[in-house]
């Protein structure tokens, strides 16, 4: 079976039901929790490739909001350094199967991983 990791954080219902879907069905995972160690800037890099800035940050959630980013120009590298301190500004949880990603709660993605195995 596809090794799969999971980034996200451990209160996130949106990651949990991402654990939950992989472990039922068991192939080797790797949960990454961002609250304890930060997502590597060339794993953002390749989910922003595939989805854009736009794709990946969650704009609609508190974090977004209330850090004013809607008003601000920020650069890659600031963006980065915000998702780091702060991985509640992404839509979780981000997960990569191989050459295969997701974003947020995507069941139909997560079952294309498994099938590639």
């Amino acid at each position: 079976m596809a090794n799969v990791q999971i980034f996200g954080v451990k209160n996130s219902p949106a990651t949990r039901a991402a654990e939950r879907f992989f472990k039922e069905r068991r192939p080797a995972i790797q949960i990454v929790d961002l609250k304890k160690k930060a997502i590597a800037a060339g794993e953002i890099k390749r989910f922003v490739e595939r989805f854009g800035w736009n794709g990946l940050l969650d704009t609609g959630g508190k974090a977004y909001i209330e850090g004013g980013l809607q008003y601000l120009k920020l650069s890659e590298a600031d963006l980065l350094q915000r998702i780091e301190r702060e991985p509640a500004l992404l839509r979780l949880p981000l997960v990569r199967g191989g050459k295969l990603l997701s974003i947020g709660q995507d069941e139909e993605s997560w079952k294309a991983m498994l099938a590639l195995s």
